[in-house]
C-alpha cells in the first residue's frame, strides 16, 4: 500500500528562530534535499510569508521503484509552490501545484537552545485526481514513485539541516 502521509523528526542544537529561518528560507532547499535541486521565489521581495509563490527544480536519477519494483527512469521537472503557513518559530509550509501536496516544517522548542525539528508530507486528494489525469493507468505507480521519494527524503533532509544549523 502507498503511504500518502509521512513525516520524520530531529533535534537540532539552534533555537527555533535560527532553525526557522533556514527552513523558510527556499532559496536554500537544493543544499538539503535529495530530490530538490533549487527553489526561487516567484517574485523575490514576496516571500517568505503566506500567499508567497516559488518555483522548484527537482531531480530524480534513474533508479528501482521501493513500492513496486519496476525501473524508473532519470527526470527532471519543475513545480510552482504556494506558502499556506509562515509562522516564525513556528510552522513553514506550502502546497505544490496548487493543492496537490503539502510539504512542511513544524518547530518546537527543546529546551534551552534546541529545536525539534519535524517536516510532513503530504498527498492530497486533488494530487491524487491530478496524476489520474496526468498519467493515467501509471497515475497509482507515480504516486508510489512520489511516496517513495518522500519516505527516503525526509530523513535525508532533516540530517542534512541539522548539520548545516550545527557546523556554525
Amino acid at each position: 500500500m502507498t503511504i500518502l502521509e509521512f513525516s520524520d523528526s530531529v533535534l537540532i542544537e539552534r533555537a527555533p528562530a535560527e532553525v526557522y529561518a533556514m527552513v523558510s528560507d527556499v532559496t536554500r532547499m537544493g543544499e538539503w534535499s535529495p530530490i530538490c535541486k533549487a527553489c526561487w521565489w516567484d517574485d523575490p521581495a514576496a516571500g517568505p510569508k503566506a500567499g508567497a509563490w516559488f518555483t522548484g527544480r527537482n531531480e530524480t536519477p534513474e533508479g528501482r521503484s521501493e513500492s513496486t519494483g519496476e525501473v524508473v527512469p532519470a527526470r527532471t521537472w519543475e513545480t510552482r509552490s504556494q506558502v499556506v503557513v509562515a509562522e516564525p518559530e513556528r510552522e513553514f509550509a506550502w502546497e505544490v501545484n496548487d493543492g496537490w501536496v503539502r510539504w512542511g516544517f513544524r518547530l518546537e522548542p527543546a529546551g534551552e537552545n534546541a529545536t525539534r525539528l519535524t517536516q510532513d508530507w503530504t498527498f492530497l486528494p486533488k494530487g491524487i485526481a491530478g496524476f489520474g489525469e496526468r498519467f493515467g493507468e501509471r497515475a497509482d505507480a507515480e504516486i508510489a514513485l512520489r511516496s517513495d521519494h518522500a519516505t527516503s527524503g525526509i530523513p535525508v533532509t532533516l540530517a542534512a539541516i541539522k548539520a548545516s544549523a550545527e557546523e556554525n
